[in-house]
C-alpha cells in the first residue's frame, strides 16, 4: 500500500510538472517588414508589437523582426507571409495592389477617411471584417498596423502651376493616388524607401511622395526638391500587420488574444508617435530650412484630381465586386461620420486658429 501511495505521488508530480511545462511552452515566430532598421516610426510599430507580445505572454510568445535589409524584399511581404517563409509581416496594404487589387483601400484612399474616421470604420463600421474577407484568399489574417495620419503631397523640383506641368512628370507615388496621377499624365513609379533619395538625386524621378515632416526631413529630399506640397492623396495612411493563418491557429487561444492586442496597441502607439514627431519636425523645418516652399496644388489641378479619382473608382468597382463592397462601405461610413468630424474637429479649428 505504501508503495502504491509513493507511486501515486510520483505520478501526480510528473503530471503537474508536465502540465507546467506545457503551460510554459515558448512559441517562436518570425516577422518580415517593408522598413529598414532605422525607419522610425514604421519599424517601431513592428518592434513594439513584438515587445508587447513577449511581455504580456511572460516570454511564451517571442517574435523575431527582420527589417527589409535582412530579407531583401520590401514589397514581397504578403507573398512571404502567405507562403509561410515568415509567420507575420508589417507593411502597407496598397503595396500589394498589383497582386490583389482588393487590398488597395485598407491603407488610404484619396479624398477619403481621416485616421480617426478610418479607425472607427475598422473597429465599429465593419472595416476589419472586410479586411479579413479580402486577405482570407491568401490564407492570411490582417490587422491595422499604425497610421501616419494625413500625408504631405510630396516634394517637387519645380512648382506645379497647371495640369500641363504634370504631364510627363516622373514621380514616385504608390497606391491609388498613383493611378490618379497617371490618369493626368504623370509617369508613376514605386520605389522602395531605401532607394528614394538616390532616385531623386540621380534624376530618375522629378518628384516623390513619402510621408510627412518627421520622416521626410531626415531623408534630405528638401536639398534637391524644394517645393513641398500639402496632402490630398493619403488622409489616413494605415500600415498593416499580417499573420499566416496556419501559424495563428497553432497558437493557444490566450496567445492569439495577446498577439491581436499587441498589434492594436502598437498601431495606436505608432499613430501617436508619428503625430508628435511631425509636430517637432515641422517646427524644425520652419526654423532651420526656410528655403522650403510649402505650397498647395492649384484649384484646377485639384478639381482634375477629384474628377480622375471618381472615374477610376467607378472603373475599379466594376472590375471587382469585393473591391466595390469595400469602397462602398468606406463611402457610406464617411457620409455618416464626416458630419461629426465637421462639428468637432473642423469647427473647433476654424473658430480657434
Amino acid at each position: 500500500m505504501k508503495n502504491l501511495k509513493k507511486m501515486a505521488i510520483v505520478i501526480a508530480s510528473l503530471f503537474l510538472t508536465t502540465q507546467l511545462f506545457a503551460k510554459e511552452k515558448v512559441y517562436k515566430l518570425s516577422m518580415a517588414t517593408t522598413w529598414g532598421p532605422t525607419l522610425s516610426p514604421l519599424i517601431d510599430a513592428a518592434n513594439n508589437m513584438a515587445k508587447y507580445a513577449n511581455e504580456m505572454s511572460n516570454g511564451r510568445l517571442q517574435i523575431k523582426v527582420d527589417p527589409a535589409n535582412k530579407h531583401k524584399s520590401p514589397f514581397g511581404i504578403l507573398d512571404m507571409v502567405k507562403g509561410g517563409q515568415y509567420d507575420l509581416g508589417h507593411s502597407a496594404s496598397y503595396y500589394f495592389k498589383g497582386k490583389d487589387i482588393d487590398t488597395l483601400p485598407f491603407t488610404s484612399m484619396p479624398f477619403g477617411l481621416t485616421s480617426p474616421e478610418q479607425y472607427a470604420w475598422f473597429y465599429e463600421g465593419g472595416g476589419l471584417e472586410l479586411m479579413q474577407k479580402v486577405y482570407a484568399k491568401h490564407g492570411v489574417l490582417s490587422f491595422p498596423g499604425g497610421s501616419t495620419g494625413v500625408q504631405m503631397g510630396g516634394w517637387f523640383r519645380k512648382e506645379i502651376k497647371s495640369i500641363d506641368d504634370l504631364k510627363g512628370l516622373k514621380m514616385r507615388i504608390p497606391g491609388f493616388a498613383g493611378e490618379v496621377m497617371a490618369k493626368l499624365g504623370v509617369q508613376v513609379t514605386n520605389i522602395a524607401p531605401g532607394e528614394l533619395y538616390t532616385a531623386l538625386e540621380r534624376n530618375s524621378i522629378d518628384a516623390l511622395e513619402w510621408v510627412g515632416p518627421s520622416m521626410d526631413i531626415n531623408m534630405g529630399f528638401h536639398k534637391i526638391a524644394p517645393y513641398y506640397y500639402t496632402g490630398w492623396h493619403e488622409p489616413a495612411s494605415e500600415m498593416n500587420f499580417m499573420v499566416n493563418k496556419k501559424s495563428f491557429e497553432k497558437l493557444p487561444k490566450d496567445l492569439q488574444k495577446i498577439l491581436t492586442i499587441s498589434m492594436r496597441v502598437a498601431a495606436y502607439d505608432m499613430y501617436v508617435q508619428n503625430y508628435n514627431m511631425n509636430a517637432k519636425a515641422w517646427e524644425k523645418m520652419k526654423n532651420e530650412y526656410p528655403n522650403i516652399k510649402v505650397v498647395t496644388l492649384p484649384e484646377d489641378v485639384m478639381s482634375a484630381l477629384k474628377k480622375a479619382n471618381k472615374e477610376l473608382r467607378e472603373e475599379l468597382g466594376a472590375k471587382s465586386p469585393l473591391l466595390k463592397e469595400v469602397l462602398d462601405s468606406q463611402d457610406t461610413y464617411m457620409k455618416s461620420v464626416r458630419e461629426w468630424t465637421k462639428m468637432s474637429d473642423y469647427l473647433y479649428l476654424k473658430d480657434n486658429i
